[in-house]
């Protein structure tokens, strides 16, 4: 994913799609966090979140910094908040210490910025429109993100989440060995992880037909999944026994036959152990989710939480960071496992089949689930 001028190829358009986009996502994070008082928006929710008015602000330097500054070359609206909404500058540690903008000035802030993106677009153009794309993606993101704190908090908005249900009959998927393409072609946006497209030959293996449900961990957990020591992993049953961890407390309130949410990877790889299975590799996991059986797809029902997967967030062969390091490449190594297929709070923008997302294999508050996988 390249930086290109803005002086690249656009019409007028691609400018009115981009700005209605971008109008849209607007409107979601706005609406999302409306009914929210001052202090909710204030308040440090968990210490592993940010306060919800750090992510509106941060919406807005980010638009600010790529648009306007990067993309158009003029100065930022405001270069004294550039470190204080920077993630890496002010982690989300020292946010809740942190002089912030209140929520008034934050919603200013959005609006002001983005009158500077409507005027610099109308002008200059969207270039190959590759900025305007990750930023409008990563406003999208974050209202998943602000989900994950409001679900902490007990603010998510009424109706949320959906108490749709996979309507797939479960059971397994038999997958062939042999050879496939993996990743994001080079047309189109991808983040700089999802490239580049490469051959990978894989296995066979069998991979579940539908996520696990509450149910099924409900079983787990009452027939001693976290006190059975043999199927835990040493760290992850450090984990278990400092933090005195046991099922989630949403899982019992859900539909019996919705998918499990909340569940940590060592959770996950516990329960693949208890039931003579494992994780897919994030390899199988694409290769699936781009195979059918006739006309069915594998794996049905995606979207309703982030499947785990076992491998490590890594670069594929021939990765170039683009268009900025700290996006993926400071992630890579062994802290962080790779969750494929998006949730309920993902917009369809984001959740493509290449998508990849991680998190630390301790973490419950993102909304993640689990999918079998077994050797052929």
């Amino acid at each position: 994913m390249a930086v290109h001028a803005p002086t690249a190829q656009s019409t007028a358009d691609d400018v009115e799609l981009t700005l209605a986009a971008l109008q849209r996502a607007r409107e979601e994070t706005l609406a999302l966090v409306s009914g929210c008082s001052e202090q909710e928006l204030q308040t440090v929710h968990s210490p592993i979140m940010s306060p919800l008015v750090w992510d509106l602000a941060h919406i807005a330097a980010y638009e600010d910094l790529w648009i306007a500054h990067r993309h158009g070359g003029g100065e930022l609206l405001r270069p004294e908040l550039a470190n204080l909404y920077d993630a890496f500058e002010t982690p989300r540690a020292a946010r809740a210490e942190a002089e912030l903008l209140d929520p008034a000035q934050a919603r200013a802030y959005l609006g002001a910025v983005r009158e500077r993106t409507v005027e610099l677009l109308a002008r200059t153009g969207t270039g190959d429109g590759v900025i305007c794309e990750m930023v409008l993606r990563h406003e999208l993101q974050h209202c998943e993100t602000m989900r994950q704190t409001m679900a902490i908090a007990g603010l998510l908005p009424a109706g949320e989440p959906p108490p749709g249900v996979p309507s797939e009959s479960p059971g397994w998927s038999l997958v062939e060995a042999g050879s496939f393409t993996m990743g994001a072609g080079p047309e189109g946006f991808s983040y700089d992880n999802e490239r580049p497209r490469h051959e990978l030959f894989v296995e066979a293996f069998s991979i579940a037909r539908v996520p696990v449900t509450n149910a099924s961990w409900m079983h787990f957990s009452e027939g001693g999944g976290y006190v059975r020591r043999e199927w835990w992993s040493d760290e992850g049953w450090a984990w278990k026994e400092e933090f005195d961890i046991t099922h989630h407390p949403a899982l019992a309130d859900g539909a019996p036959d919705a998918p499990v949410c909340h569940v940590s990877w060592f959770e996950a790889e516990a329960f693949a152990s208890a039931h003579e299975a494992r994780l897919p590799t994030e390899a199988e996991w694409e290769r699936a989710a781009t195979s059918t059986q006739g006309t069915t797809p594998l794996l049905g029902g995606r979207g309703h939480v982030w499947e785990w997967t076992a491998s490590t967030f890594g670069p594929y062969p021939g990765f170039r960071a683009h268009p900025y390091r700290e996006y993926s490449e400071v992630f890579f190594g062994r802290d962080y496992r790779v969750l494929r297929g998006g949730s309920w709070a993902t917009h369809p923008r984001v959740a493509s089949t290449t998508f990849r997302n991680w998190d630390l294999p301790l973490r419950r508050q993102i909304f993640a689930g689990v999918r079998l996988a077994r050797e052929g």
